[in-house]
């Protein structure tokens, strides 16, 4: 009876304190957080970057100025990501990241605390999903839902997923790619992998280091991605001029690529994506299999604007492949969405971390 009636003093103390505070959705991402307030929409999107005192701990920047200090700090300060592969590796720098983004978000109402929708991998564990929703409370939130990163797509983009049908998703991110098929508002077949957005990164340098004994910084190394970087042979192939070190010299050094190069620095990360849509695929019972033979795959996340990995997927699976009009905001766009969804349906969709008391 005690039980019950705490709880329900709960709800109504959350309701009221709802009306008041502007509750935020959060895509807590490897290389870029973004974060929805309700009634706002997206008011901000900033890299998971934060700057410290080495010694003390002390938070010197975070976001956009944190990441600016990426490779280029002195000794006493570093420039580090407190998410790994789409989970949290600095539980206390994660934190402090997110009462940074709150108090941004939210201005001098610092008294008042938002509800938040946090999206995730659907493949990380009991202990890291956990891990989410406490750095979330403790950065001051009044309650915490988790919703998976590809149902949280799959909602931003306006796929039907409550209806009795066959939804996939690809969702590419920073740390963690998220494949899904989703019908009647739950996850049918899910699977993540940690090859995404960093691992493409890596590989550039990896490929630079070993063919022109070249050394890059990982800033360099995304913006090669984005400008000539392609998973499909282009119409026409793309180059640029590439400045990094001299393994060899240890002197600063110029040189060229195309995008012929990149591609092929690129092979094993795309391929590992290709690979795990068609293990998707074939995991999709045969019913919700035949709707995606009209409805097709539809892509989310700031990797799905790779050059050609649409064209890559569509030939590799026989199947349509539909890149989100705005990939980037997809996730977030879903936990904004079900912050305005009744509590019972949310309830459905959220991912269930701890019984309520």
């Amino acid at each position: 009876m005690l039980q019950k009636v705490i709880r329900l003093a709960r709800k109504f103390f959350n309701y009221i304190l709802g009306l008041f505070s502007n509750d935020i959705g959060i895509d807590l991402g490897t290389a870029t957080t973004l974060v929805y307030v309700k009634g706002e929409g997206v008011v901000l999107c900033e890299p998971s970057v934060v700057a410290i005192e080495k010694d003390t701990n002390r938070v010197i920047a975070v976001g956009e100025e944190a990441k600016k200090m990426l490779g280029r700090t002195p000794g006493n300060i570093v420039a580090i990501r407190p998410m790994k592969d789409g989970v949290i590796s600095d539980f206390e720098i994660t934190e402090a990241m997110l009462k940074y983004f709150i108090r941004k978000v939210h201005g001098r109402r610092k008294f008042l605390s938002p509800a938040m929708v946090i999206a995730i991998p659907s493949g990380i564990t009991a202990v890291e999903k956990r891990a989410v929703r406490d750095s979330g409370e403790r950065a001051g939130a009044r309650s915490v839902d988790l919703i998976e990163e590809p149902k949280a797509a799959a909602v931003g983009v306006g796929l039907p997923v409550e209806e009795a049908a066959g939804n996939m998703i690809i969702d590419i991110g920073g740390g963690t790619t998220e494949f899904a098929v989703i019908s009647l508002g739950g996850l049918v077949y899910a699977k993540s992998i940690r090859i995404a957005g960093d691992e493409m990164d890596e590989a550039i340098i990896e490929f630079l280091r070993k063919t022109y004994n070249l050394m890059i910084g990982e800033r360099t190394a995304e913006e090669i991605k984005i400008r000539i970087g392609s998973a499909y042979p282009l119409e026409e192939e793309l180059s640029m001029d590439v400045r990094g070190r001299d393994l060899i010299s240890g002197l600063p050094k110029t040189i060229s690529v195309t995008s012929v190069e990149i591609r092929e620095a690129l092979h094993d990360p795309v391929q590992a994506i290709v690979d795990a849509s068609k293990t998707t695929l074939e995991q999709t019972p045969p019913e919700l299999a035949a709707d995606l033979i009209d409805r097709g795959i539809v892509m989310a996340g700031g990797g799905s604007l790779l050059r050609g990995v649409d064209k890559r997927i569509a030939e590799e699976t026989g199947l349509p492949v539909h890149i989100a009009n705005d990939p980037l905001t997809a996730v977030v766009l879903g936990t904004g969405q079900m912050l305005n969804m009744p509590a019972r349906l949310r309830r459905r969709m959220v991912v269930p971390t701890r019984l309520d008391f």
